[in-house]
């Protein structure tokens, strides 16, 4: 197991340039995901990491050796690609003991590699089968295997369960929570779901056009986003924004004033904005109460849409300030119809305040 050191890595493509200067480090055994909207440079970097992407500028220290002149076999890693990109004519037992044949291992090394692999994914059954045998989540634990079989230092995942579908997400999703357990190797790991990146990292890197945003635990960077791009990326459904310009500021609490005309309060530190100035309130729809309690925030808005989920119902509203859907996340047995006017409460402890920037206040709860 190794870790990775990446000291200002820049990426171009002829003149265009997608990485802009990263800097990372991943500590040994950790499970770090690369998580932002396509085009941000997350498959970049994770190819630049792997090799198959020269690096234009910088270092990159895998174990505590700098490898950006060396070949892919040479740097401990194997990649898991979107594709399982299996050989349809061999078996399942060919196919994971491919890499290791033609490293020249010998027959009894390479079984013992692979039936212990096949052993960590539970796919025993199925190791005569080919490919065309299997369904979709068998194949990417095929895939996996391959890659375990090297026993490589570093593994590298490439949205490798956006062809599955949701129910095959979820269950390798666990699937590989539990392997990262168990092998306790460094993982790093490429998705554009967010939901993904929360359930799966130690950490998660946002990757915004080629820069880091910000790097945090799940929860941290759920809960104080730095800046307007994160908290509108962590987070299903997204935060909901609203314009407004700022009353007061105080250190523990903030004053705005809504575009509907609305007053709320948030538990934030915005002494560094003039009263006055644009600002952006922001809370999550689960954050939300639509039987309002005492001493939250109040704003009215016309229903546009309503989605009932059984245990959960998701109330769209039309509100002054916000380009889009404001999002309420209500308990199922609520009623609401649609063109109806309802106010909602948003807790001045759970809500944000981002300056024109876009900078987060810092929160104060």
């Amino acid at each position: 197991m190794a870790g990775l050191v990446l000291k200002g890595i820049k990426k171009s493509f002829g003149e265009v340039q997608t990485l802009h200067g990263i800097d990372l480090e991943i500590k040994d055994g950790e499970f770090v995901v690369f998580v932002g909207p396509s085009g941000c440079g997350k498959s970049t970097l994770l190819r630049s990491i792997a090799g198959l992407e020269d690096i234009t500028a910088g270092d990159l220290f895998i174990g505590g050796k700098r490898v950006n002149d060396e070949p892919p076999s040479k740097r401990g890693v194997a990649m898991v690609f979107q594709s399982y990109a299996l050989y349809p004519h061999m078996s399942v037992r060919e196919n994971m003991a491919f890499a290791l044949k033609l490293a020249g291992a010998s027959k009894e090394e390479t079984a013992e590699a692979v039936d212990r692999a096949a052993k960590i994914l539970q796919i025993e059954p199925l190791l005569e089968r080919k490919p065309k045998a299997l369904s979709g989540g068998q194949r990417q634990r095929v895939a996996i295997g391959r890659a375990i079989v090297r026993k490589p230092e570093v593994f590298l995942f490439d949205e490798p369960l956006s062809n599955l579908d949701a129910a095959l997400r979820v269950q390798m999703r666990v699937e590989l929570s539990k392997l990262h357990g168990e092998l306790k190797s460094t993982m790093v790991y490429v998705t554009h779901d967010q939901v993904e990146a929360m359930t799966l990292a130690n950490r998660i890197v946002v990757l915004s056009a080629g820069r880091i945003e910000q790097v945090g635990a799940p929860l941290e960077l759920y809960n104080r986003p730095a800046n307007l791009f994160v908290a509108g990326f962590i987070g299903s459904p997204k935060m909901n924004f609203v314009s407004g310009t700022l009353v007061s500021a105080e250190e523990k609490f903030a004053q705005v004033k809504l575009k509907g005309g609305a007053v709320v309060k948030a538990a934030v530190d915005a002494r560094d904005i003039k009263p006055g100035e644009a600002v952006t309130f922001g809370v999550r729809p689960e954050h939300i109460t639509v039987d309002v309690e005492p001493g939250d925030s109040t704003m009215a808005g016309r229903v546009q849409v309503v989605e009932r989920l059984g245990d959960t119902t998701y109330v769209y509203m039309e509100v002054a300030g916000c380009d889009v859907p404001f999002v309420v996340r209500a308990p199922g047995e609520k009623t609401a119809k649609i063109g109806e006017n309802i106010v909602v409460g948003m807790p001045a402890a759970r809500c944000y305040v981002f300056a024109q920037d876009g900078k987060a206040c810092p929160v104060t709860w």
